[in-house]
This record gives structure tokens, C-alpha cells and sequence, in this order.
């Protein structure tokens, strides 16, 4: 009986083997395909290397935040303080734009000659014309709106989730929407988006985006949604008055340059950085 099992056994590895062998063979076609980003390597780990500290407006609850030639376009929240204003760097708002006091301000982008504004859940975007601010008109969406960039030939929009949608720049009607995902898990909670066109850090159009009650800014591939830095802030001094709302949300990408625009909440500061590996951040400059 003992020598019977035994065959079996034998039998049983030789088998094994052989299969083994067959999938080698066929170059173990069967094996699952993995997402784009799933046998990337870890994201690279960054930090914020401030430059340069600006004032900014302490009563601003940043939503938005785009630089457009000399001036900052700024998008605020909360019910009855939502608006956008313009202005020069480390200078006094001006252009300032309510919104109506029952809304509730989100991001903006410029595109082309006219500026889109989200509001959070009112599933409004508005269109205004990029040097008067005027309303231009306004469109609808479904779901919650957080935050918006662009590129030549598309919007990126956040929704608070791990999926960016991609819109029309001038319809504003969505096109597709990416997942984004850490090493194949989704990151949600994205919030302020800044886009970078053939990104200096990457080679590739590249995502910015905050995530909402934290002090990490992923940097995201724009094509696959893959995170491929993963920016620690939290070395960038929160000088609001303390409250739970004044989080970090803000980011600006400064053209031609490796610099970004970083601000939040309330933030009466707004700070001139590079991102740099953490290896590398020995001192500030």
C-alpha cells in the first residue's frame, strides 16, 4: 500500500513538473496581466524645499490657485466667502468676484480665454471671461466638485475620489475619467490639481494634486494615473489661526522653472518651492 502512495506521489510531481515546464515553455501565458503601475516600482519620496515666502491673503479659503503670466488666479470657498480674485505675487487681491452667498466655491483653471469654476456640491461650473471675470454662462455635472487644471487640449477635474474626469476644455463635457493608483491601490481625497505639460520632473504631462486633511502631494502620470512621486509638505509652516478647515490646498506650478506656488487654507503665507528628493533636502535656500 506504502509503495501504491508512493507511485501516486511520483506520478503526481512528475506531472507537476511538466506543467511547470508547458507554462515556462509558453512563457506562462497565463499568468494575470498587471495594471499599468502595479509592477512599478515604489513612487519616489520628496519633500518640499521652500525658496521663497510670500504674503498671500489670510482671509482666502484657497480652493483654487493657478498662475497665469504675472497674476495668481485665486478660487475661494465657504458659504458666503466664495469667490475668485487675481493678483501679483506677494501683493494685495484685486478682481475680487463673489460667488452667491448659498454656494460654495471650488477650483478653477484658465483655458484659453476664459476661466471654469467648480462649486462643491451644487453641480455648477461656471465660465467666465479670463480677463473681466464676467459670467460668461454655466454648465452642469453630476457629483461633487473639488479640483481643476488643464492642458492644451483637455480639463482635469477632482471629485474627491481616486478618479480624475476628463473634460472638454470648452464644453466642458466629460471625455473619460483615469483611476489613480499607488503601486495598483487607489488614492482618493485628491482635491487641488495642478497640471505640468511635458513635466521637467518626468519627461511627461503630469498631474499635482493635494489630498484633502493631509500634507502629501501626489504626482501622478497623466496618462495612466500611476503615482509616481509622492511629495511629503509637511515641513511647510501652517501659519493660519488654528483651525481644523485651514489645511494645506493650494498648488501652482511657476512656468519654465522646477518652482511651485504652495499655500492652503487661510494660509497668510504663500510659499515658493522645489520639490527635491529626501536624500538630497540638506537645507533651504
Amino acid at each position: 500500500m506504502i509503495d501504491a502512495m508512493r507511485s501516486i506521489v511520483s506520478l503526481i510531481s512528475h506531472a507537476t513538473v511538466a506543467l511547470a515546464g508547458s507554462l515556462a515553455v509558453a512563457g506562462c501565458s497565463l499568468s494575470p496581466q498587471p495594471d499599468h503601475d502595479t509592477a512599478a516600482t515604489t513612487p519616489e519620496r520628496l519633500e518640499a524645499r521652500i525658496h521663497k515666502v510670500h504674503r498671500f491673503d489670510p482671509q482666502a479659503f484657497t480652493q483654487g490657485l493657478e498662475l497665469d503670466g504675472d497674476r495668481l488666479l485665486v478660487s475661494t470657498g465657504f458659504y458666503g466667502e466664495s469667490g475668485m480674485f487675481s493678483m501679483e505675487v506677494g501683493n494685495a487681491p484685486q478682481q475680487r468676484t463673489p460667488l452667491a452667498p448659498e454656494l460654495f466655491g471650488e477650483g478653477i483653471t484658465k483655458t484659453g480665454d476664459h476661466i471654469w469654476q467648480l462649486t462643491w456640491r451644487d453641480g455648477i461650473a461656471f465660465k467666465r471671461d479670463a480677463t473681466t471675470f464676467q459670467q460668461l454662462g454655466t454648465v452642469s455635472y453630476e457629483g461633487e466638485g473639488w479640483g481643476l487644471c488643464h492642458f492644451d487640449d483637455r480639463i482635469i477635474m477632482s471629485n474627491g475620489s481616486d478618479e480624475l474626469i476628463i473634460r472638454d476644455p470648452e464644453s466642458f463635457d466629460e471625455r473619460s475619467r483615469i483611476r489613480v493608483t499607488n503601486q495598483g491601490n487607489g488614492v482618493s481625497n485628491l482635491n487641488e490639481l495642478e497640471c505640468v505639460p511635458n513635466d521637467p520632473a518626468t519627461g511627461k504631462d503630469t498631474i499635482y494634486a493635494n489630498v484633502f486633511l493631509s500634507t502629501d502631494i501626489m504626482r501622478i502620470d497623466a496618462t495612466t494615473g500611476a503615482v509616481t512621486g509622492i511629495i511629503d509638505a509637511s515641513n511647510i509652516p501652517n501659519n493660519a489661526v488654528a483651525d481644523s478647515n485651514n489645511v494645506l490646498n493650494g498648488i501652482a506650478w511657476i512656468p519654465g522653472s522646477d518652482r511651485f506656488y504652495i499655500t492652503g487654507k487661510r494660509w497668510p503665507d504663500l510659499y515658493e518651492v522645489t520639490f527635491v528628493s529626501k536624500m538630497s533636502n540638506h537645507g533651504q535656500s
